[in-house]
């Protein structure tokens, strides 16, 4: 096997390890929440699900699966070559081409107990816009093939819900994602409810593939992510959609690398969408 087939296969490995203690940590964070009391009730029941269900890969304690740093891969052909020059210890947007500082302002932190009632036209295109603090990305929605996630992210697009959002994690080796819609930007957080998966059946990941993170099967909440390279990933994550344009805008946040170094954490860029809107073309 050669060098680069061996690099993305460990780069898989990596990916699946770190799902697999994503989904082991919530089933612990669940058997806790069993024998908390009632007097917790009303809180678990408003909150409890946001840490379900929104993780691309991630380590055991945060969910992203994304923000998290990459865990030391036992094989030097799987880690990133050396920078010319080290990655900034926290993120520096102004450093990387076309970000500048993200716009001031919160999430409003909204959460639902239930999936939104289903109200998209499955027979129509639907265009989503990223306004981020490194320019605009566009993308086209596929509520045929994906009808609740279409919908789902249609509507927590207008309830306002990923403004202020960051996009926590980037993954630059093996794996070549930006993973964005986590208000709590730990890869921790959503919107209360969760999905299930949808498109599942031979479904691929070149670039330009929108699509959704999860913690494991039906786990689906706000949080997706965007394919800027070609990138091979099991058929475990719901395509909802494509890029149509801002390709460049992701292909630079990439290039700016992942804080402190490596190949899995969060951008330097520190990418933060400062509104996004969706609606039926």
């Amino acid at each position: 096997m050669d060098s680069e087939k061996r690099r993305r296969q460990l780069a898989r490995e990596k990916f699946e390890r770190q799902q697999q203690r994503r989904v082991e940590a919530q089933q612990r964070a669940r058997r806790r929440n069993t024998v908390i009391g009632a007097a917790l009730a009303v809180v678990l029941l408003a909150g409890g699900a946001a840490w379900a269900g929104v993780a691309l890969a991630g380590d055991g304690d945060k969910k992203v699966d994304a923000a998290a740093a990459s865990t030391p891969s036992a094989d030097p052909a799987a880690s990133a070559p050396p920078s010319a020059e080290p990655s900034p210890a926290k993120a520096d947007p102004a450093s990387v081409k076309g970000c500048k500082a993200p716009a001031a302002g919160k999430p409003n932190g909204k959460t639902w107990t239930k999936e939104p009632e289903l109200t998209v036209d499955t027979k129509a295109t639907y265009q989503a816009v990223l306004e981020t603090n490194c320019g605009k990305v566009t993308l086209e929605l596929d509520a045929a093939k994906a009808p609740h996630t279409v919908n789902s992210f249609v509507f927590l697009a207008g309830q306002q819900y990923f403004d202020h959002v960051p996009c926590h994690r980037l993954t630059t080796d093996g794996i070549f994602v930006l993973q964005c819609g986590d208000p709590t930007g730990q890869g921790s957080g959503g919107p209360g409810y969760e999905i299930k998966d949808e498109n599942l059946e031979g479904a691929t990941y070149p670039a330009g593939t929108l699509a959704m993170a999860n913690a494991g099967p039906n786990t689906n909440g706000s949080q997706f992510f965007l394919v800027y390279k070609d990138t091979q990933l099991p058929p475990s994550y719901t395509p909802f959609g494509k890029v149509t344009g801002g390709m460049d805008v992701l292909k630079n946040i990439a290039a700016g690398g992942v804080v402190g170094g490596g190949s899995d954490g969060a951008p330097v860029a520190g990418v933060q969408m400062a509104k996004v809107t969706a609606a039926k073309e």
